[in-house]
């Protein structure tokens, strides 16, 4: 005995140290691997200068588009009789300070930096705020908060007005519910201003130079052709868009300059700020009416703040700051330089201010700007809609990724479709670029209206900046904004409620969506499994226990679902080892490698919980065989014993299965109509024909099972 004591320890402790040493390779291995294809570190990408140069240089092609031919229509757009060489001078004026105060000062200087780890849009600031003010309502997007999360909502208390706010937001539901609602509000018509943008600059790209049906048919082509492009990605499109958009400001600028010194030297006195006030009182209401048309200027300018995510903050400044700024400037004191020496041609101001010789070569290069134009936002519309869908708020979508160096480029086939039915239907509907540019400029109103809000509760909750500089930025510009806004509502008879309209179709999904799945966790939670019951349930003789590990799918975040006990009193069968698995995508850009995967244990022998943790810009595909391995890496981690660590290892010999949980919901009979519409008809359509949340794990079509439940709510 004395002698087989000391060779069993050995032949223990050598066989301990054999496993422990191949756990760890294996699990250091799989791990790195894992790290290296899935999980981007939750910090903004550096870029060199020559980086950021040639960022700078796609984005010509990408978010200017829109800006950059704005001098095709905001002049002719004026409904003004007769002017006079004061009145032309007041709407340079008035141009050149809407330019300035908006785009230039707001946004490059102001909005930009309000970015939530480099992604910009209504969706980053909201979630830029969830990081600060813990949001509790069901309307709120992704509300299931955990213990860790707190690592996770980077913020201190502050001064005392910020910790007041902050307060007073936590314990108010009607205002959650409303901050909420303006981000899921100015979504829509971020989204519906991707299709917009495409039939007001290709229309006036064309104006005056065909005859309208001819002007109709190919603008329904060149649209077409267009949004087929986007599948290409944003690298592509900018780098073949990019020279020809360089083209444009460079020959806008040439003719700009001509124009100045043939016409009117003097136009840059307009640049004074008494030119706009004496246009106005010289006009009056006359001067207010044309509000809506000067401030067309600025379309475009929220594609810097919401393309974000596809380039950067420096590349953004740097471009529109050092170029575009200048070049539009100059652009439009031409076309007012030849506008005071022909009053009579406003009303066709860009084609009527470009010499004869170059004529043609312009119109060409226009056309294709215009098209160029329509890119911006449509690529807004894509990385908008990538960060609703990842909050929970949108019905799920196939979304691609477009480069693999940059994560914010992506391409979803369902929207783009959805854009260009409805931009070609705009177009062959209202057969006129007035009407559409009145739409087109009441959307971006109320966009920018309320990025000044959310941007505002920015600095006062989490910048915590000097109130007087808060008022200094919200004052002025929610006045300026305001006074465009009174003029543009004037257009809604005129196309402007078309946006609405298309907000409002929109809206009518994301509030399906998420009122649906508000619905079912609340079910979830009222109805899950407690440990006792489940152990009493696995513990029964009749229940068949083969060997393996069941991988089990399931949106609630904690606890064990009731479609698990559904499941087991249906089959009388489960693996011995079953590991519960939630997809959750936090309000946050990117998620840490250490947090991708959280596990535990749930208090019961071979029963485990996996949090599978994404960021909205984290690339959620994911190989079936390396997600495995990596779970039950991780969970060798808090194995208590080295016999736990090799059940879960021979498990995975013994055979693995997905089991997802697929929950219909249905409205009861004694719920309102509204109820049956939004959960019976809208919620059960959007759910039918998206995609699984698991989905993005590829795993054989041979080892995935599905288990239906309804649930009546």
């Amino acid at each position: 005995m004395k002698l087989l004591v000391p060779r069993q320890k050995r032949t223990l402790n050598a066989a301990m140290a054999s496993l422990t040493s191949n756990l760890v390779k294996k699990t250091w291995r799989e791990t790195l691997n894992f790290q290296k294809k899935y999980q981007p570190q939750n910090k903004p990408k550096d870029y060199t200068p020559l980086q950021t140069l040639l960022l700078a240089y796609q984005s010509l092609g990408i978010v200017y588009g829109d800006i950059g031919t704005s001098p095709l229509y905001v002049l002719s757009s004026v409904e003004f009789k007769d002017p006079v060489e004061d009145d032309i001078l007041g709407i340079f004026s008035l141009i050149f300070w809407t330019l300035t105060l908006i785009p230039l000062i707001k946004y490059v200087f102001i909005v930009l930096r309000a970015d939530d780890n480099g992604e910009g849009g209504t969706f980053a600031l909201y979630s830029f705020l969830c990081r600060h003010i813990n949001f509790k309502t069901k309307l709120s997007i992704q509300n299931t908060r955990l213990a860790t999360d707190v690592s996770k909502r980077f913020y201190t208390e502050g001064s005392a007005i910020k910790s007041k706010t902050k307060h007073f937001i936590e314990s108010s539901p009607a205002v959650q519910n409303f901050l909420t609602f303006i981000v899921l509000l100015g979504t829509c018509m971020v989204i519906g201003d991707g299709a917009l943008t495409p039939a007001t600059s290709v229309l006036s790209a064309l104006q005056g130079i065909q005859s309208l049906s001819t002007k109709i048919t190919q603008t329904v082509v060149l649209l077409v052709i267009l949004f087929l492009f986007q599948r290409f990605g944003t690298s592509k499109v900018g780098f073949t868009f990019s020279p020809i958009m360089l083209l444009w400001f460079a020959t806008n600028t040439v003719i700009g300059i001509y124009n100045i010194f043939k016409y009117y030297p003097p136009i840059l006195k307009a640049l004074s700020p008494q030119y706009a006030f004496i246009f106005f009182s010289r006009n009056g209401r006359s001067g207010w009416t044309v509000l809506g048309a000067i401030f067309l200027c600025t379309t475009g300018g929220e594609a810097m703040f919401a393309d974000l995510g596809h380039f950067n903050k420096r590349a953004i400044q740097l471009s529109f700051s050092s170029f575009v700024y200048p070049a539009l400037v100059i652009t439009y004191a031409g076309e007012a330089a030849f506008l005071i020496k022909n009053p009579h041609e406003i009303h066709n101001a860009f084609y009527s201010a470009i010499p004869h010789l170059v004529y043609w070569p312009m119109f060409v290069i226009a056309t294709l700007a215009a098209i160029i134009a329509s890119q911006s936002m449509i690529s807004a519309s894509f990385s908008i809609v990538k960060q609703s869908l990842a909050l929970g708020c949108f019905p799920r979508v196939n979304m691609k990724h477009t480069s693999s160096k940059h994560e914010g480029q992506v391409y979803s086939p369902e929207i783009n479709y959805i854009l260009m039915i409805i931009c070609v239907a705009l177009v062959v509907g209202f057969r006129n670029g007035t009407e559409i540019g009145n739409a087109y400029g009441v959307v971006v109103i109320w966009v920018m209206i309320i990025t000044t809000c959310l941007v505002t509760l920015v600095m006062l909750v989490i910048w915590d900046t000097n109130i007087f500089l808060i008022i200094a930025f919200f004052v002025p510009f929610m006045v300026i904004e305001g006074i465009f806004m009174t003029s543009l509502l004037n257009k809604i008879p005129q196309g402007g409620w078309v946006p609405f309209a298309i907000s409002a179709f929109f809206l009518v999904i994301m509030l399906s969506w998420t009122t649906g799945r508000s619905r079912k966790s609340a079910y979830d939670m009222e109805r899950k499994l407690k440990s006792v019951e489940l152990e009493e349930m696995l513990s029964k003789p009749s229940l068949h226990r083969p060997p393996g590990i069941c991988f089990f799918f399931t949106d609630l975040v904690n606890g064990i679902p009731p479609i698990i006990r559904h499941y087991i009193q249906h089959t009388s069968s489960v693996r011995k080892t079953m590991i519960i698995v939630t997809i959750r995508t936090l309000p946050i850009k990117s998620v840490l490698p250490e947090e991708r995967l959280d596990v535990g244990k749930l208090g019961v022998e071979g029963l485990y919980r996996c949090l599978v943790q994404f960021g909205y810009k984290d690339s959620m595909s994911m190989e079936g065989d390396d997600f495995v391995a990596s779970v039950v890496a991780k969970l060798a981690e808090i194995a208590e014993s080295t016999e736990e660590a090799k059940r879960l290892d021979v498990a995975v010999e013994e055979g693995v299965v997905f089991v997802t949980g697929r929950t219909i919901l249905k409205s009861k009979k004694t719920n309102g109509w509204f109820d049956h519409i939004i959960i019976d008809c809208l919620y059960r359509f959007f759910q039918k024909n998206c995609r699984s949340a698991v989905a993005s794990i590829e795993v054989p079509p041979g080892k995935t099972l599905q288990i239906g439940m309804l649930y009546e709510i």
